[in-house]
């Protein structure tokens, strides 16, 4: 039986342990191990450093009670909305869908943050707080009073300064987590071995606009370091890594292997309390052309399930020229036959795609994606999974939904809408 202790109306878990393996499930499940404290309304969980992770609600006061707010390391904080459950699953593939005020993230969901009851639920925590610098931590057991101290030092203000420092360390933000990282609730840790993008194209809004450089050895290495002592107590939370930033996988086999390898070793990732570790990186067409069975044989000998994203975007000339994107159609054609050999042959990892879609595109954009993704393929396939990136100008809501739920139903995979994660 977890050990609780109650303060007025306060109920304070110390440590409680959450589900050792990432689920989809249609109601609220926690990972891990985390502090709790709860009163009539809200439970706050907090993360082995004392840093606030989640906030959830119930009754009077709050949206939903299947719903809540959740913060990253990076200080952002996301609201997981049920959406409907059986639609949310449907269009996203998760029954709970992120919501980050992105534009493009708008095409599913609306933004929970302008809701007077999740500013109350901040207001709340807030209050909270202000109780427990009253409470004598002298008088509680050990567990009871390291946290209540190590909540206290986590400040607004030196929540701030870690979010700097976690961005300093990794060399700026994440501006975008790969799309597969849905898997493991965005909880991963990012490792840049290399910069920028071959491609910038115009139409992107989430990219550098960086040329592509790779990282050193001495320089990746020097990264899981500073990023170990930042996640300190929290490190056993984590069993996935982000091998980034915009094309990982140009960087080569050998330097994917060896910072694999190396932040598998370095996090302690065999110690974790999660099962299964994943690991995600982002790819180009150009790159998975260039790629060799010998790549592809070593990372599927990688202690993780490896999930690599490749943004295809379009199997249309007009629209390539449109999006500014220095393709042509034959290579992406090439490149989706080539992710599908991979899935095939590959038992550990998953290639999976990205498509554009939105207002004012050719109207051979989408008979395109629908030509490589059902008159390419003889039957239907559980393996390589297409996103669709909704641009800023996505029109009608209800109009982009239901040609989406058309697509669906006619495409040989499985397929989901992309929403838009930073870390």
């Amino acid at each position: 039986m977890t050990h609780q202790i109650i303060i007025d109306d306060l109920i304070i878990i110390p440590e409680k342990k959450g589900a050792d393996a990432y689920t989809k499930i249609s109601y609220p499940l926690r990972y891990g191990v985390y502090g709790e404290i709860r009163n009539r309304i809200y439970t706050f969980q907090f993360n082995s450093n004392g840093e606030i992770k989640t906030i959830h609600g119930k009754g009077e006061g709050w949206l939903d009670a299947a719903e809540w707010l959740k913060r990253t390391p990076g200080n952002d904080w996301v609201y997981f909305s049920a959406g409907g459950y059986t639609g949310a699953y449907d269009f996203t593939g998760e029954y709970y869908v992120p919501c980050l005020p992105y534009p493009t993230n708008a095409v599913y969901g609306i933004d929970q943050f302008k809701e007077s009851n999740v500013k109350k639920a901040f207001a709340a925590y807030h209050r909270l707080r202000e109780k427990l610098a009253r409470i004598n931590t002298a008088a509680l057991p050990e567990k009871a009073a390291r946290l209540l101290e190590r909540i206290l030092q986590m400040t607004s203000e030196r929540l701030a300064d870690r979010a700097k420092k976690f961005h300093e360390i990794i060399g700026g933000v994440v501006t975008v987590l790969p799309p597969d990282a849905r898997h493991v609730e965005y909880d991963v840790i990012p490792i840049n071995i290399a910069d920028g993008c071959l491609y910038n194209c115009g139409f992107c809004r989430v990219k550098t606009g960086r040329s592509y450089r790779v990282r050193t050895r001495d320089q990746i290495t020097d990264q899981m370091q500073r990023l170990k002592t930042f996640y300190g107590a929290d490190i056993g939370n984590y069993n996935s890594v982000f091998i980034g930033q915009h094309d990982a996988l140009f960087a080569g086999a050998d330097l994917i292997d060896w910072a694999a390898r190396q932040a598998f070793e370095i996090f302690e990732i065999a110690a974790s309390h999660m099962k299964t570790p994943r690991l995600f990186l982002f790819g180009s067409v150009d790159s998975l052309l260039k790629a060799d069975d010998a790549l592809f044989t070593a990372i599927n000998r990688l202690p993780f399930e490896t999930y690599i994203n490749i943004g295809l975007e379009t199997g249309d000339k007009a629209t390539l020229s449109m999006l500014q994107k220095p393709l042509t159609v034959e290579k992406i054609q090439a490149a989706f036959d080539k992710m599908m050999a991979v899935n095939r042959k590959f038992d550990k990892i998953e290639i999976t795609a990205n498509f554009v879609w939105g207002q004012g595109l050719p109207d051979t954009h989408f008979p395109s994606i629908l030509d490589l993704a059902r008159n390419r393929l003889d039957h239907v396939h559980g393996k390589g999974t297409l996103y669709l990136s909704p641009l800023e100008d996505f029109g009608s809501k209800q109009e982009m939904l239901a040609r989406f739920a058309a697509f669906k139903m006619q495409c040989r995979l499985p397929a989901y809408i992309y929403l838009i994660q930073r870390l």
